[in-house]
């Protein structure tokens, strides 16, 4: 069933809280004019390959920015962000984002791609607001994508092991992390030789993925559940 979210955020000033989201405890992850509170996962600061400009954080054309990362991990989260991509673009956000003892440094992605001209697009579950790689979109939902050059809006609550990806305003994929059909789809995935099994680590980091192509992020806050 798809279910719509009214939105005020682009009645606001970007980067910024209003008094409710305040009170409701929520905190931005961008100011809006620096990197401060993003790392990249080896713990150094930003690299060039990321610009700060304009209210936003942008992944620089063949940049090799590389990805980064918050400094503070997370649980149980609503997360929102914009996000704008040039034609052709792939990138993700990913959470639960952390070192695993087999398998190395890992998140589960809300992928992030264009439908259209994206080089990635070939599995369902490749496809933007999937969790990249494990589970799509299901076929019955009415996803709206606006296409690349314009904003998009992402929101991912985890809640205990229950997971939704929102996009602009609707919500288009929600799992049970560690359930009978979550382990499948794993099972089938190329995360499926990750120790313990892949994403069901208790806390993780988020990660703005830099994949060559020009991504740009606002409006990046979180509140904890």
């Amino acid at each position: 069933m798809m279910i719509m979210m009214t939105s005020a955020m682009y009645s606001q000033t970007s980067n910024t809280l209003t008094s409710k989201e305040k009170k409701d405890g929520w905190v931005l992850l961008f100011d809006g004019t620096s990197t401060n509170g993003w790392i990249t996962p080896a713990g150094k600061p930003v690299p060039a390959g990321w610009e700060v400009k304009n209210g936003c954080i942008t992944a620089i054309k063949d940049g090799k920015g590389g990805d980064i990362i918050t400094v503070g991990e997370y649980s149980d989260f609503e997360f929102s962000v914009d996000f704008n991509i040039e034609t052709g673009c792939n990138s993700g956000i990913k959470y639960f984002y952390t070192k695993y003892p087999t398998g190395g440094n890992l998140g589960m992605e809300y992928q992030i791609i264009d439908d259209i001209k994206g080089e990635d697009i070939h599995k369902d579950n490749h496809l933007c607001g999937s969790f990249y790689d494990v589970i799509p979109v299901p076929s019955t939902v009415n996803k709206k994508v606006n296409a690349p050059g314009e904003w998009n809006t992402i929101r991912i609550v985890s809640k205990g092991k229950k997971i939704e990806h929102w996009l602009n305003g609707v919500k288009i994929l929600e799992f049970t992390r560690g359930d009978k059909s979550y382990t499948d789809a794993v099972a089938l995935s190329k995360f499926n030789k990750t120790v313990p099994v892949f994403g069901m680590v208790e806390k993780g980091h988020l990660l703005l993925q830099e994949h060559g192509g020009v991504v740009s992020f606002k409006n990046i806050k979180i509140k904890t559940l």
